[in-house]
């Protein structure tokens, strides 16, 4: 039963964007697409365990998704409008794509980057519609307690209801103000994916094929947005080496990955993006993030890696985005060229002590410098706060190897 329910939510995982997009299209009210998202979870929950999972199962969870939609309109007995609108759900004629974003998630992801919001509120807003992460799963990525992201979240609703911010179809000329939180999206959505959090897989391929779809179609609605062909390079880049990133059930630090295990065509495809953006020399964030997993994908084993040039890189996008999280992973850099001495005096500077590759870096730091006790404290503070089964298991590993 436990193997069958988590088939359950692994295919709800999978269609949960499609089906919020489909029912705040049709609804066109937050509230009501996620209660009857997770009505349609709970029905699937109690019926596919016996009858089994349908040949459509999202087929079948938008049809029980918008019947209970129907059921709370008509409970509350809400205006005519949105009668009329409940009845949409009954027209199978294919919806007309009309406004330059032809993809419904797509267009989804740009209705709900509205300028009326926070940056960081419409981010995590359309992370819990349309990417389906938990509210657990976007306080990890914005390093934030959970209590504080539902509120977050919350106090989001809130304003869409007050300002009763319209869903319409984004026109051209929404794009440009929307395109950030968007990228944004896509990418927390990617690392979600790439780097799972919880006890289940550890790596989600579903949320990392989904944004790598979602920003092909956005660098073929833009292909003149170097920011846009950055982050779909630094996508396809690190999805290259997704095959070689776990092995039984531990993470596969990048120095010790097999490089006959990537894949060439994704690297190649990767490369061909960063050179686009250096023809249109208009440097980002996106486009710096793959041009530094464009020098680590061109280096035939780890040895060769071009140190100086990723550390180059990084200085470029500190000036961009002198985050300590960049800072961070710039110190990573820095160690491979003077030595972890060096490194480690930058880390310790940063003020990450709740991020879990903060102290993973320490640990690692640490144990090069012979420093086993503090490497041990660093380690067990690692475990404590990885939220990833994969990384907590190769933490522990090297943990265990100290004398």
């Amino acid at each position: 039963m436990q193997s069958e329910t988590g088939a359950v939510e692994r295919v709800f995982r999978e269609e949960h964007g499609r089906l919020i997009a489909s029912l705040v299209r049709r609804f066109g009210d937050i509230d009501i697409a996620e209660e009857a998202a997770g009505e349609a979870l709970l029905a699937a929950l109690e019926k596919w365990p016996e009858s089994g999972v349908p040949p459509n199962p999202g087929g079948w969870l938008t049809t029980t998704a918008s019947n209970r939609a129907i059921d709370r309109i008509r409970r509350e007995k809400q205006r005519d409008a949105k009668h009329q609108a409940a009845q949409m759900v009954h027209d199978d004629t294919p919806h007309e794509l009309t406004g330059p974003v032809e993809d419904d998630r797509l267009r989804l992801l740009f209705t709900c980057c509205h300028p009326a919001l926070a940056p960081e509120a419409r981010i995590a807003l359309t992370l819990r519609l349309l990417g389906g992460l938990t509210v657990a799963e976007i306080a990890q990525a914005f390093l934030v307690p959970e209590t504080a992201m539902a509120q977050r979240i919350t106090r989001a609703k809130k304003k869409i209801a007050a300002a009763k911010v319209p869903y319409r179809v984004p026109e051209a000329a929404d794009l440009p103000e929307r395109l950030g939180g968007v990228m944004a999206v896509l990418f927390l959505v990617f690392n979600e994916g790439y780097l799972a959090t919880g006890d289940g897989d550890p790596v989600r391929t579903e949320l990392t094929g989904e944004a790598i779809r979602l920003t092909r179609n956005l660098h073929q609605l833009l292909p003149e947005e170097p920011e846009v062909a950055g982050l779909l390079g630094l996508m396809v880049l690190v999805e290259a080496r997704s095959q070689t990133r776990v092995r039984n059930g531990h993470l596969v630090p990048l120095g010790e990955q097999d490089r006959t295990g990537w894949d060439r065509a994704l690297i190649a495809e990767g490369h061909d993006l960063v050179r686009e953006c250096l023809a249109i020399n208009r440097p980002g964030r996106y486009q710096l993030l793959a041009a530094i997993n464009a020098v680590h994908t061109d280096a035939p084993t780890a040895s060769d890696t071009d140190w100086s040039q990723v550390v180059a890189l990084y200085d470029q996008l500190t000036r961009l985005d002198p985050s300590p999280i960049v800072a961070l992973n710039r110190a990573v850099a820095v160690a491979e060229l003077d030595g972890p001495k060096v490194a480690l005096t930058l880390v310790d500077r940063l003020p990450l002590t709740g991020y879990h590759a903060w102290h993973a870096t320490r640990a690692d730091l640490l144990r090069r410098l012979g420093q086993s006790t503090e490497a041990k404290h660093a380690y067990d503070a690692a475990i404590t706060t990885t939220q990833n089964s994969a990384e907590r298991a190769y933490l522990s590993r090297k943990r265990g190897e100290l004398v």
